[in-house]
């Protein structure tokens, strides 16, 4: 049974009890559908064989080869980590485009008794809706929060979010605190995944309700904001936190843990901002990180290298409606946040 996806949520998918991705597993590995499980029917090195053959010998020792080895690796799965499965079970099974891999796979699940679903067009008809809502002008109201390196306005996020406010977390999709020393656990997603996850939740969100998303520069790590969210926060309301330098620089010696514990590291992005910086400079913010001084650390990244470059971003996008909002204390962020959404109100008002 073949499933055309109207939608990147389609009810559709709730049907079935496993999504499983039957490509290679570099193809899945860069990007695929939410859940799916990789259950190559080639591995990277058959796939490049059979391609081969396909091209300098015949597409029919192509389909032979390849169907062997379809057949061999399929057996595997259905002995591995299918082997608990009872035959109630439903998958959706789905390959890169023409359907073969995901065809042959199908075709054997469904000999043995199960329901078997197949999407139709594969990665590429789902890639094609990402790309088309990625790309699309947002409807949605927008609001921006905004602030200099170390306000807190991730968290604020957070908190607004769990208060019921729609909220779209960029750095949490891009896995990414947008900052020299951003980096998570775990690494950035690739693009095509990082716009897969922002595609799901522009779907999501409700068209009559304001989002809040973070004021980010169009990059995020190594990740590009796609053009129509990024043409929004550009246009965008603003709100802006406006923290003292020393408030900001305690509280991202506390949020910024995973630098303060590898100070190797630290002082290896700091030595990288060698091309931008005074070497004196440079050398002070090193004999910070020997000295494990990281608020002194933050604030003169903060005063002489954040900072500068905020209120330049700032000046080429302020288009006048930006409220200021002052905060005097980041330990008590409840307050902070309940601050953000009396401002949210006064924006939202006609």
């Amino acid at each position: 049974m073949d499933i055309r996806l109207k939608s990147l949520s389609d009810p559709a998918l709730a049907g079935f009890d496993t999504i499983i991705d039957t490509r290679s597993p570099l193809e899945y590995a860069e990007d695929h559908l939410p859940g799916a499980i990789n259950l190559p029917v080639l591995s990277d090195e058959e796939r490049a064989r059979v391609g081969t053959i396909y091209k300098q010998i015949s597409p029919f020792d192509a389909r032979k080869i390849g169907g062997a080895l379809v057949a061999a690796n399929a057996a595997r799965h259905i002995a591995g980590p299918l082997a608990a499965h009872d035959g109630a079970w439903r998958p959706l099974v789905y390959c890169w485009r023409g359907g073969q891999r995901s065809g042959s796979f199908a075709t054997i699940l469904g000999q043995i008794g199960w329901r078997v679903g197949r999407i139709e067009g594969g990665y590429k008809a789902w890639r094609a809706m990402v790309v088309e809502r990625v790309t699309a002008s947002l409807t949605t109201p927008v609001i921006v929060l905004d602030g200099n390196t170390g306000s807190a306005k991730t968290e604020i996020l957070h908190r607004l979010a769990a208060r019921g406010h729609q909220v779209i977390d960029l750095e949490g999709l891009a896995n990414h605190r947008g900052s020299l020393f951003g980096g998570m656990p775990g690494g950035q997603p690739s693009q095509k995944a990082f716009e897969g996850r922002l595609a799901l939740a522009l779907e999501r969100l409700d068209p009559t309700r304001p989002v809040v998303v973070e004021g980010e520069s169009s990059r995020i790590g190594e990740r590009n904001l796609p053009r129509g969210i990024w043409q929004a926060i550009t246009t965008a309301p603003r709100i802006r936190l406006v923290v003292p330098v020393a408030e900001r620089a305690a509280y991202t010696a506390r949020s910024y843990a995973d630098a303060c514990a590898d100070p190797v590291r630290t002082a290896r992005i700091i030595d990288s901002l060698r091309p931008l910086h005074p070497s004196d400079r440079i050398e002070e913010w090193l004999r910070m990180v020997d000295a494990a001084d990281w608020a002194g650390l933050s604030e003169g990244l903060m005063r002489d290298h954040y900072d500068p470059r905020y209120d330049k971003h700032r000046s080429r996008h302020d288009d006048g409606r930006t409220r200021v909002l002052p905060i005097a204390d980041l330990r008590d962020l409840d307050a902070a946040t309940s601050a953000v959404e009396a401002a949210l109100a006064a924006q939202e008002a006609p």
